[in-house]
């Protein structure tokens, strides 16, 4: 039962993830992808207060899985990184990769203390 608290999880998160995609993105007169970039690290945050928050397995099956899983994208990211090095901006192409790397870890850790602060365990 719990593949249908995934589902509805991603029901929210890929409208929720293209949508602030777009908004960041058009704010931005830039070749980097800062739209995925966002949404990135953004769902970082997310499931790193969720599993800070130690939830039982069918709100995190909604809410880690699903919302977190549609909202955050490997796949976006790799390709746009991708396409930056095929059109020559190697430089944006490795700061897309190592920024995203350690601003997603940032804030998975981050939002693991935030937790925790919040419920008073550390």
């Amino acid at each position: 039962m719990n593949w249908l608290l995934v589902v509805a999880g991603a029901v929210m998160g890929a409208p929720l993830r293209y949508l602030t995609d777009r908004a960041v993105q058009l704010r931005h007169d830039s070749v980097f992808p800062w739209g995925t970039f966002v949404v990135n690290a953004g769902a970082c945050l997310l499931i790193g207060v969720l599993a800070g928050a130690s939830l039982e397995a069918g709100p995190y099956a909604l809410l880690g899985s699903g919302l977190c899983g549609a909202l955050s994208t490997y796949s976006t990211f790799s390709y746009e990184t991708l396409r930056l090095a095929d059109r020559g901006w190697g430089f944006l192409a490795a700061a897309n990769v190592a920024g995203s790397a350690l601003v997603g870890l940032g804030a998975v850790t981050l939002g693991w203390q935030v937790a925790e602060q919040l419920a008073g365990r550390a």
